[in-house]
């Protein structure tokens, strides 16, 4: 029996376990939405949400506790990242800090909603090498302002865009042609009728 047995193994110790939550909760943090497996994002939610809940207080025994389990990491979005300050090796210096962020943006923005802070969208695509199930994790509210939900490349819309452009063509060459042949007849209707119109007048 599994009683008092919660939570996802992910095929990881208690350390590896927690340093996994760990980043994977700065990364939901500093883009506002990840690209991760399911169990993964299952295991981090209650993770995430327990910290947002936290700094919903606002008080200095929270802001210890969330400092104690993100260890108050500098946020770095990209490698061209402006924000961040790095040494002549590269090493990180200082920068924006990620429950600096959770505090004053994040917490604030849920100061009315009792839970349910993210969400889980599966992806119609899946991992390559182990062809596991991948989903987003997203911040409730972050479509608004943050980056938006991408699912699986395809040509579709490419190919059908361009056979909307060849009918396009199409209907307006069969649309001209007719025109065009409508005004050849007139002229050859019209030449006719000026050798009659010559031919009468000496034959009165």
């Amino acid at each position: 029996m599994r009683h008092r047995v919660a939570g996802y193994k992910l095929s990881r110790d208690h350390e590896h376990r927690r340093a996994l939550r760990r980043n994977l909760a700065v990364a939901l943090f500093t883009h506002g939405q990840i690209t991760t497996t399911v169990p993964k994002a299952k295991s981090v939610q209650p993770f995430v949400e327990k910290l947002i809940t936290a700094a919903r207080k606002g008080d200095l025994a929270s802001r210890r506790r969330v400092v104690a389990e993100l260890q108050d990491r500098i946020m770095v979005k990209n490698d061209a990242d402006t924000d961040v300050k790095r040494n002549k090796y590269g090493e990180l210096l200082d920068g924006p800090h990620v429950v600096k962020k959770l505090f004053d943006q994040i917490a604030q923005r849920y100061t009315d909603r009792p839970g349910g802070y993210t969400r889980i969208i599966r992806l119609a695509k899946h991992r390559i090498g182990d062809g596991s199930d991948l989903c987003v994790l997203q911040l409730v509210g972050e479509e608004e302002t943050g980056p938006q939900v991408s699912g699986q490349f395809s040509r579709r819309r490419d190919k059908a865009n361009k056979r909307m452009e060849v009918a396009a063509r199409l209907r307006k060459a069969k649309t001209a042609s007719p025109a065009e042949g409508s005004a050849q007849p007139a002229e050859e209707t019209g030449g006719p009728t000026a050798p009659e119109a010559q031919s009468t007048p000496d034959a009165g």
